[in-house]
């Protein structure tokens, strides 16, 4: 009987860990394990989702993730780890989780749900020698990203690793430093999907409990535009960096590396509220589609529910339109066939 053939593909795997993760078990197991809880509800795993990545395991402390180009793979990863330092800014915890990454393009053996083979070794390899809060490649991923993806990526020269049998070229990005209080840059037209930014909703009627209300709209919309398998949506924490700034959109755009924007207010008049919402091209700062929604502030509950719902069923329709017309605009010849 003939011996049953490997399964095989090319993959980029990231491999990531956390840092000094048994000394801050030690330090406070529950808590320890609560704040991974948390990160991995936000940001991790909807960005790992945005970037079309598969979580193939989780190890321990750490986690094998697969993804279809390198480009995709890299990008999740800076993405990641910029929304876990900016969550960090903004703490005081003493303790504070922190990640290593590595990554690597090459064959792997598929046997089910698992991948196993030197490009998974390699990815587990380039995580070890990982700086805290930054990311290693190996060459192979250097060459499918160079010019690609804003960075500076150093080449700290061949490093031999144990088991793999020929040294590997590693480039190394350190995300710690320059870490501020700014937007996270990431260029998510590598994803190959239009992207939008949903910004927070600003209160009109500077009534506080109005404020929550606003932040809530928000975050629906953004969880209900997330659905939509063709789009692309920036995740709340880098779209709330811009709450309570004046918005240029082109730069906003720019910064998000988005095509469009969702904007809104809150406006509050006696027991009503009025909630507005317009969607806009950051390039040429058109706005596709412009609404209200009233409601009474006894029911204030139904009133986010019933306009978040509204919101995303006409943004849909608006982006797919204004993608076609786009995609008419680019043509050589300039027509409609």
């Amino acid at each position: 009987m003939a011996e049953k053939r490997l399964q095989r593909r090319l993959a980029a795997i990231l491999s990531a860990d956390v840092v000094g993760y048994s000394r801050l078990m030690g330090i406070d197991e529950a808590g320890t394990l609560a704040r991974l809880k948390a990160l991995r509800r936000d940001p991790i795993d909807p960005t790992i989702a945005a970037y079309s990545g598969r979580i193939v395991k989780l190890i321990g402390d750490g986690a094998l993730v697969e993804f279809l180009s390198a480009v995709e793979a890299v990008t999740c990863a800076i993405e990641i780890q910029k929304l876990v330092r900016e969550r960090l800014a903004g703490g005081s915890e003493e303790n504070p989780i922190q990640f290593r990454m590595g990554i690597n393009v090459g064959d792997v053996i598929i046997e089910g749900e698992d991948i196993y083979g030197d490009g998974v070794n390699i990815a587990a390899r380039l995580e070890g020698i990982a700086e805290a809060g930054g990311v290693s490649i190996s060459e192979a991923v250097w060459r499918q990203i160079d010019g690609k993806i804003p960075g500076d990526f150093v080449d700290i020269g061949e490093k031999n690793f144990k088991n793999i049998s020929r040294p590997v070229r590693v480039y190394r990005l350190d995300l710690t430093a320059g870490a501020g209080p700014k937007p996270a840059v990431v260029n998510i037209r590598v994803a190959r999907k239009p992207a939008i930014a949903v910004l927070p909703f600003q209160n009109m009627s500077r009534d506080p409990e109005q404020e929550q209300f606003a932040d809530g709209m928000v975050e629906d919309i953004i969880s209900g535009l997330s659905k939509i398998d063709w789009l692309f949506v920036i995740a709340r924490n880098s779209s709330f960096v811009y709450k309570g700034k004046p918005v240029d959109v082109r730069q906003v755009g720019r910064e998000l590396g988005v095509r469009y924007l969702l904007e809104g207010s809150v406006r509050k008049a006696g027991g009503r509220l009025r909630v507005t919402g317009q969607l806009i091209e950051t390039d040429s700062g058109a706005h596709l589609w412009a609404d209200k929604f009233d409601g009474s502030i006894d029911d204030v509950f139904d009133l986010q529910d019933r306009s978040a719902a509204s919101i995303v069923e006409v943004v849909g329709p608006s982006l797919r339109e204004a993608e076609i017309e786009r995609a008419w605009r680019q043509r050589p010849d300039g027509c409609r066939a």
